[in-house]
C-alpha cells in the first residue's frame, strides 16, 4: 500500500499483539490479472506473484496466532477461463509446494483442501495429498486451500450426504441441529475453526462469490482495494487492526 492511499484513509488503526485475532481467516486473493495488465505482463505473471504471495502471508498470519487460514485459490466457476489460464493455474500447487514445503514443516503448518478432488488433474491431485498427508501431524496455522470450491455445491452436497444417512435410518431429521449439519460440510476438516471470523477479498470488488456461504454467516468483511499481489504483511496487519475494533454480537446486544 502507497503512503498517499495509507493518508486517503480517513481511519487508519494500528495492530496490537495485545489484543484479540480472529481464528479463522479467508482470504478472496482477487486482482492478479489486472496486476498484471497493468504491469504490462500476461495475466500469468499475475498468477504467479499471487502465489508468492500466498507464501507470504500464510507465514506472516501463522506468526500472527491465526489458527486456519483458508484461501481461493480456484473456484467451480473458474473452469470457464481460457485453457492455457485454467492449466497454468492447474500447474501452480505442484510449484507452491515445491518451493515452500520445507517452510511449512519447519513452521508446523498443517495443509488442507476443500473442495471437488476427484475433478482436478492427476499431477495437481497427487501433489495436494502429498502435502495433507506430510503435514497431517503438525500443530500449527491450518493453511486451507479452497480449489475447485463452490460455497452453493458444498451444501447441496452436503444435504444429500445427510439424506442418505436419514434414509439410511443413521440420523433422526426432527432432531438435526446445525451442528449436525456443519459434520457433512467440507470445511469439518477444520474442527473447531470451520466458521469464518473474517473475510477479506482484494481487488476492490465487494461481493464473495459463491465462497464458503455458510460458513461467512457472522463472519466480518473486509474489502481491500490492492490487488492481491500487493497485499503485503503490512496491509494485513491494517486488516487485523479493523478487526480488532470491530464488535461481533452475533444477533444480539
Amino acid at each position: 500500500m502507497s503512503d498517499q492511499e495509507r493518508e486517503d484513509n480517513q481511519e487508519v488503526y494500528h495492530f496490537s499483539p495485545d489484543e484479540s485475532v480472529p481464528n479463522h481467516v479467508a482470504i478472496i486473493m482477487d486482482g492478479n490479472g489486472r496486476w498484471a495488465k497493468n504491469r504490462g505482463f500476461k495475466r500469468s505473471a499475475g498468477h504467479r506473484a499471487g502465489m508468492d504471495q500466498v507464501k507470504i502471508i500464510a507465514r506472516h498470519a501463522n506468526k500472527r496466532g491465526i489458527k486456519a487460514l483458508t484461501v481461493y485459490a480456484f473456484s467451480t466457476e473458474n473452469w470457464k477461463r481460457p485453457l492455457d489460464e485454467v492449466n497454468y493455474l492447474m500447474q501452480l500447487p505442484i510449484e507452491f509446494f515445491d518451493e515452500f514445503m520445507p517452510e511449512i514443516m519447519e513452521a508446523g503448518i498443517r495443509v488442507t483442501m476443500i473442495g471437488l478432488h476427484e475433478k482436478l488433474p492427476r499431477k495437481t491431485k497427487k501433489v495436494m495429498e502429498r502435502a495433507i498427508k506430510e503435514t497431517a501431524h503438525n500443530t500449527g496455522m491450518i493453511l486451507n486451500f479452497a480449489v475447485n470450491y463452490g460455497g452453493r455445491n458444498e451444501i447441496v452436497e452436503a444435504a444429500k450426504a445427510m439424506a442418505e444417512d436419514i434414509s439410511a435410518g443413521k440420523l433422526k431429521p426432527q432432531k438435526l441441529t446445525e451442528e449436525d449439519f456443519e459434520d457433512y460440510l467440507m470445511t469439518s476438516v477444520l474442527g473447531a475453526y470451520q466458521n469464518v471470523d473474517y473475510m477479506i477479498r482484494t481487488s476492490g470488488e465487494e461481493r464473495i462469490s459463491n465462497f464458503m456461504l455458510w460458513q461467512n454467516a457472522y463472519s466480518e468483511f473486509y474489502f481491500s482495494s490492492l490487488a492481491w499481489p500487493d497485499f503485503d504483511e503490512k496491509a494485513f496487519d491494517e486488516a487485523l487492526a479493523v478487526y480488532q475494533k470491530r464488535q461481533r454480537r452475533f444477533g444480539g446486544l
